[in-house]
């Protein structure tokens, strides 16, 4: 049958649309793949993977409002940190939802605010609130100081059960600057820091999120980039210095890229290197294992290691086994890291001769 020209027009807007979403969704990994290289990225979404945060809550502080304080000794800057957050939401890597909201002063911006009940006479905040008391017994309504004693002033019988013969029957307010009594006051905010007074029409309303991994990311950028700033701690504690990513010159006189180096310039001068290859399917391949290879051929490390998640190909166990590249298969960053520390011992390095022996001679730069 024959298209009309209509449903060709419309199957051309339709196919426009799913491109430019096609188009926006790489703009939007392509960001992502950035982001998982800044190391603190890597700090921050390392604590939501080790299972340290499962979710972040803020904190309130008088003087600053809300705040997250694991973020902000990471960012190093209060303004920083929220707009580090929204924007690791922005790109789909964190999740949010509504935490509370927060009233600041439009004058100077602080969150150190107070709400006053208001006269709706004299706009006074000098106003009681007393409650409504009904004795049910004979019907009498009045502000609760009236009922002395629990005594009905008007049939003067006891008030000894709420709800059986009385109750509360609502509020009331009285003025002390102008004297009139009413049932809702007019609320107004009150800047504690510059003594600002205003209202609702004027202040900054502003929402405060807590925020969770949004586990959909981790399939489309492995856990390689975020492992890499544990990973990097954990060698430093030990005494390393550690690159991310490293680049080794070999006998060739090529320079070669893995994701971790590090080197102890002790008497031996010990150097370890360390790639990560992850997959979002069962098995990572033994491409990875035969790529670092031809880079370890090169270089000469005292140690090779690649980190294989959630676990390597039988052929891949096999060559690395053959390769002398020792292998860490992990499914999460807690295996990852006791793996690492039960492979590399650090309190006191082997001497020269029990070291694996080097592949090839080469020198270092």
């Amino acid at each position: 049958m024959r298209k009309s020209k209509n449903s060709q027009i419309r199957g051309a807007g339709t196919g426009d649309w799913v491109e430019e979403r096609k188009k926006m969704a790489k703009n939007l990994r392509d960001e992502r793949s950035d982001v998982y290289r800044d190391h603190r990225a890597q700090l921050i979404l390392s604590k939501f993977l080790s299972s340290e945060i499962e979710k972040l809550d803020p904190n309130y502080d008088p003087n600053y409002g809300y705040t997250y304080p694991i973020v902000e000794a990471i960012v190093g800057d209060h303004a920083a940190t929220e707009t580090f957050l929204d924007h690791l939401y922005e790109i789909g890597i964190l999740k949010r939802e509504i935490f509370d909201k927060i009233i600041s002063c439009p004058k100077c911006n602080s969150s150190g605010v107070s709400i006053r009940y208001c006269c709706p006479y004299c706009k006074s905040f000098n106003v009681k609130k007393s409650s409504l008391i009904e004795h049910i017994q004979c019907g009498y309504i009045d502000i609760e100081d009236r009922f002395k004693q629990n005594v009905c002033p008007r049939c003067h019988n006891e008030l000894t059960k709420p709800d059986v013969n009385y109750r509360k029957a609502g509020v009331w307010c009285a003025c002390n600057d102008c004297g009139k009594n009413f049932d809702i006051p007019v609320p107004s905010h009150f800047c504690r820091g510059c003594k600002n007074i205003f209202v609702f029409e004027d202040a900054v309303y502003r929402d405060v999120y807590s925020y969770s991994l949004n586990q959909n990311v981790m399939k489309e950028a492995g856990v390689g980039y975020i492992l890499v700033a544990p990973i990097r701690e954990f060698l430093q504690s030990h005494g390393f210095t550690v690159e991310s990513p490293g680049f080794l010159k070999g006998k060739s006189g090529a320079s070669h890229m893995f994701d971790i180096t590090a080197l102890k310039s002790d008497l031996t001068r010990h150097i370890i290197v360390i790639d990560l290859a992850t997959s979002a399917e069962d098995v990572v391949s033994e491409q990875s294992i035969i790529a670092m290879f031809a880079k370890v051929y090169d270089v000469a490390p005292d140690r090779a290691c690649l980190i294989a998640i959630p676990k390597m190909s039988e052929n891949g166990r096999k060559l690395a086994d053959l390769y002398k590249i020792e292998l860490i298969e992990a499914k999460n960053q807690k295996e990852v890291m006791k793996a690492l520390e039960a492979h590399l011992s650090f309190t006191e390095l082997a001497p020269a001769e029990s070291r694996p022996t080097p592949l090839t001679e080469t020198s270092l730069q």
